[in-house]
């Protein structure tokens, strides 16, 4: 342990812990990995060259991972809930084969209390129209937002600050109520199932192969005061007036047969996480059963829809 790791002895009360590793690329999946099994709280990893002439760019398409898990020289930094988790963890690091050229740099006290309201800061109520919001628990709403969805990031899978979900969001905010009968297929957070019963449907099953998720969405319907039935995929059953499903262009081109299957003749279909680029291939795909149309762009990304007829 490094000398500064070694003069936290009285954290202030209060306090959550950092564990900062130096860790080359080829082991960062490694670590990363070992962090959460770890019960680490977060894991991030940075460029340790960040700000220096060394410093290199590493992005990816929009929602997709980057080229490379890491930097030649990355700084992977754990949260842990107290300091003797953190040292722990750093200990069993260090026993590990792939731990080779990683250097631990040191535990450090990050009050709690000023983690949180970072946290808090960067996160602003979410505009999907004018009169409709996603506001988290600290903010309060608008004062033009008519419907309001609360839903703290970092807390669910869907937030209402990415496209794909904004899109989808705004559809239903354009076309509700579309009828009383709502699937949301890879429900994640359950905000576009959530979204459905703010505007007008009444009979709302929200499906996620991740029990997380099932979870996650249960809980943000109880605070939204929203009526869902959640559980995994085998709870979607019978047709629905509209289906909506977030996921991303390879498994949604996998469901196509599936998905159609629970739209009723005459309901919508809305389908998410697809680049501008994947446009036909969505189309071929699904053309034995409806026809799409792109409805809506933004960053990149298009929101497909169909009327089956």
């Amino acid at each position: 342990m490094s000398d500064e790791a070694s003069q936290l002895t009285q954290p202030p009360a209060g306090s959550l812990f950092e564990l900062v590793l130096l860790v080359p690329e080829s082991a960062v999946d490694d670590v990363s990995d070992a962090m959460v099994a770890l019960d680490a709280l977060s894991v991030s990893v940075e460029d340790a060259d960040a700000m220096t002439d060394a410093e290199v760019a590493l992005f990816g398409e929009p929602g997709m991972p980057a080229p490379k898990e890491g930097w030649q020289r990355s700084r992977v930094v754990a949260l842990f809930p107290t300091d003797a988790a953190a040292r722990d963890a750093a200990r069993l690091l260090q026993a590990q084969d792939f731990f080779e050229g990683c250097v631990v740099q040191g535990v450090r006290a990050v009050l709690e209390q000023d983690w949180v309201r970072l946290t808090q800061s960067q996160f602003d109520p979410v505009e999907i129209t004018p009169s409709f919001w996603i506001v988290p628990t600290w903010h309060e709403p608008p004062a033009a937002a008519q419907q309001v969805i609360r839903l703290d990031p970092g807390l669910a899978f869907g937030t209402g600050t990415h496209p794909t979900t904004r899109m989808c969001l705004r559809w239903i905010a354009q076309h509700g109520p579309v009828g009383p009968r709502v699937l949301d297929y890879g429900c994640g957070s359950g905000i576009l199932a959530i979204g459905a019963a703010k505007f007008g449907a009444q009979e709302i099953v929200a499906v996620d192969i991740d029990p997380a998720a099932v979870e996650s969405s249960r809980l943000n319907a109880e605070a939204n005061h929203a009526a869902l039935t959640t559980g995994l995929p085998d709870l979607a059953r019978g047709e629905h007036d509209l289906v909506l499903a977030n996921i991303l262009a390879t498994p949604l081109k996998v469901l196509a047969p599936l998905l159609c299957a629970h739209v009723r003749p005459g309901g919508h279909l809305v389908l998410a996480g697809i680049l501008a680029r994947q446009a036909d291939e969505l189309t071929q795909a699904y053309a034995p059963w409806v026809t799409l149309q792109v409805s809506d762009e933004e960053d990149g990304w298009i929101l497909m829809t169909a009327l089956k007829r």
